[in-house]
């Protein structure tokens, strides 16, 4: 089965932590959540920084998604820390 061409963006902290704030990605997730856990698969220090149990937001096309949104080729996913007041 083919995978799909997305674009991954990542933001704050978590960009700090992977070292690039977008790459092209070929996936095989259907979601959002499973992208999510493919990219912890690759290990450090995405493991680390895209962790369940860490409080990350997730975006697709800019608009807020939950870890059961669809993902569509073409589609840009973005990974970023909860934003806080201040």
């Amino acid at each position: 089965m083919a995978g799909k061409n997305i674009t991954v963006r990542y933001f704050a902290s978590i960009r700090e932590a992977v070292g690039q704030d977008s790459e092209a990605f070929t996936t095989q997730a259907a979601t959002v959540g499973a992208l999510r856990q493919e990219l912890i698969a690759r290990g450090a220090p995405w493991a680390e920084c895209l962790a369940e149990g860490r409080a990350v937001r997730m975006a697709v096309n800019q608009l807020m998604a939950r870890t059961d949104a669809p993902l569509a080729e073409g589609a840009e996913v973005a990974f970023f820390p909860p934003v806080t007041g201040g």
